[in-house]
């Protein structure tokens, strides 16, 4: 008779320091946006990735875990873990050396990252309760379903054989396509195009950069669900292509413009860790190297694309994330051996061509889902809340006009309120009596 295995401290502490890490991300998420936007919208912008800390932290627990990975059909997670029923303290289905709520913890923080990813394309415009709603809906209809389908128990696309580590598809691809649909459903800001629109604290975006790459350890390491040599494998791949990465974006930058700028560089890492996501630990680490350069060479010209259009993807999640999420995913399919992972499959180079395609059909699932639930979600939000800030509220900053704060004491906020509502003043219409009163003065 086998003896089931037991609960492993070493594993369960760190899968749960693993979850404290991700849940460090999307602070950095928060700091790396807020550096790229207006100051009078840092606070609006960092409030996106921290809501979802509080709204995505309950809708788990109440139903997101279950939907996403108890046991159901292929296409979706049942009812039986609801409020945590049944989630309790025994050994994991999915890895069974750790508790099953370490598991679930541990996935709630990407569940939780995941649909603030997609702020930076429609920061500075959306109503803050409309985002909100959104949040919410999107992470019930789009996240936890796709989770099942790749990572859940029976789900139809891990019955195919796809792979994905740590989220190429499940978090990447949906939250970068959802991005570009958010983008062209709310249309672009007010004044995009007609005013310089410059990060306004770099400095901020380097220590997001930073925390970002320092909890993507978590992130893609603590996938292994245990502290083991798959999960030394994916932290020494995590690093090498977001090295690999910073350089290579730098080089571009410099060839192009003849300047390495600090945001590049930055913009640069977090590409490098969303390509290297889904195969973290499926690959080599010279593989690691030529997917961190790979993945900039894909959002580089992509960015330098959507520039020249007149779509608004304000901070380029669907260049940096979806793009790199995509091209991520389907050179796991080129580059993954069983040489690193015995437990994983042969890519392309490994005599196993089919991989590839099985890839394809994992990445068209996420695009579809996340385009259709997108457009369907954002309908029902602008006709519940509305969906766009009024364009006096965007000029002043959504910071005053969403939250009634500022995150500079007489900063750009506060000046812009301050013309705005002199401006206002001027083109309203003056009372019959004040007309009079001014004929007779010239009189």
């Amino acid at each position: 008779m086998t003896q089931a295995p037991a609960i492993s401290a070493g594993d369960t502490a760190w899968v749960l320091a693993a979850s404290a890490l991700v849940l460090l991300m999307t602070v950095g998420l928060a700091c790396f946006y807020s550096g790229l936007v207006r100051s009078k919208n840092s606070l609006n912008t960092m409030m996106m990735s921290i809501v979802a800390m509080g709204a995505i932290g309950v809708l788990w627990v109440v139903i997101g875990y279950s939907i996403a990975f108890a046991p159901g059909s292929p296409w979706l997670g049942g009812l039986s873990w609801v409020m945590f029923k049944g989630v309790g303290l025994d050994p994991n289905p999915y890895a069974p050396t750790i508790p099953h709520q370490a598991h679930a913890v541990y996935q709630a923080m990407f569940a939780v990252i995941t649909p603030a990813l997609i702020s930076g394309a429609i920061v500075e415009r959306m109503r803050f309760r409309a985002y909100l709603g959104f949040l919410v809906l999107w992470s019930a209809l789009v996240y936890a379903p796709l989770a099942h389908w790749v990572w859940g128990a029976g789900g139809w696309l891990q019955k195919m054989g796809a792979l994905d580590f740590a989220g190429g598809t499940v978090v990447h691809v949906s939250a970068g396509v959802s991005a570009l649909v958010a983008a062209w459903f709310l249309g672009p800001r007010r004044d995009f195009r007609r005013v310089p629109i410059s990060p306004h604290n770099v400095p901020l975006v380097l220590i997001g950069a930073g925390l970002l790459w320092f909890g993507w350890f978590g992130f893609n390491a603590g996938s292994a669900l245990a502290a083991n040599g798959i999960a030394a494998l994916a932290f020494v791949n995590t690093n090498a292509a977001a090295a690999a990465a910073v350089l290579t974006w730098a080089v571009l930058d410099s060839t192009r413009t003849g300047k390495i700028t600090a945001v590049g560089a930055a913009t640069g890492a977090v590409v490098g860790l969303v390509g290297i996501t889904p195969a973290a630990g499926y690959v080599t680490a010279p593989a690691a190297l030529a997917i961190g350069v790979l993945s900039v060479f894909i959002s580089y010209f992509a960015i330098q694309l959507r520039s020249r259009s007149r779509l608004d993807d304000s901070l380029d999640v669907f260049s940096c994330h979806g793009l790199a999420g995509i091209g991520g995913a389907l050179l796991t399919g080129v580059f993954a051996t069983k040489l690193a992972n015995p437990g994983g499959n042969n890519g392309l180079f490994a005599g196993n061509a089919g991989q590839l395609l099985v890839q394809l059909y994992a990445v068209l699932a996420a695009v579809l889902i996340a385009a259709v639930g997108t457009i369907v979600i954002l309908a029902i939000v602008r006709a519940t809340f509305g969906t766009r800030a009024r364009i006096a509220d965007e000029m002043i900053g959504l910071d005053l006009s969403e939250h009634g704060e500022e995150a500079y004491f007489g900063g750009e906020a506060a000046v812009g309120g301050s013309a705005l509502a002199q401006s206002v003043i001027v083109v309203e219409d003056p009372a019959p009596a004040e007309l009079e009163r001014r004929g007779k003065q010239k009189r």
